[in-house]
């Protein structure tokens, strides 16, 4: 399994059930990256994408043990069989929780760094510079978009 995130310089991902940062480079690369393929994610998470729905052209795996059923989305009642049913090629793409959660089981995670502090951030990812599990793949250039600098850095699990 593979995670996505986005991060702030602090490792912050959301405040309020949302995303710091709206940079549309990023959400291309994220569409890029995950159409086709499992997305696995909260209920949350699901309920802060555009009209609560599902992500288009994606299969939906959400974690939830209270959800009801809905279209477009399969449920896993635990992170379990989450696991067992995302398969290898699937894709995390949150909340704060479930990557908490499903980190140990990822062999990468695709981080798109933003160079900011957010003010108010209320949910984190594991600081994976201080993970001694994990090491830095590859390091991209710095890019800007509407003030914002941000590079995409590429972990994976040491063996």
């Amino acid at each position: 399994m593979t995670a996505i995130v986005c991060v702030d310089k602090n490792w912050a991902i959301g405040r309020d059930n949302a995303l710091l940062f709206h940079i549309s480079a990023d959400l291309k690369r994220f569409k890029a990256l995950t159409t086709g393929k499992t997305v696995v994610m909260g209920k949350n998470t699901l309920l802060s994408l555009p009209g609560a729905k599902p992500l288009p052209n994606r299969r939906n795996l959400v974690v939830s043990t209270t959800m009801a059923p809905r279209e477009g989305v399969e449920i896993a009642r635990s992170v379990g069989e989450a696991a067992a049913l995302a398969g290898e090629d699937a894709v995390l793409m949150g909340g704060a929780q479930l990557y908490r959660a499903l980190l140990p089981r990822c062999e990468r995670v695709l981080v798109t760094q933003v160079d900011a502090a957010a003010e108010g951030a209320d949910a984190f990812f594991p600081n994976l510079d201080a993970a001694p599990d994990w090491t830095a793949e590859t390091v991209g250039e710095w890019q800007e978009e509407n003030g914002l600098r941000f590079r995409y850095v590429d972990y994976v699990r040491r063996t």
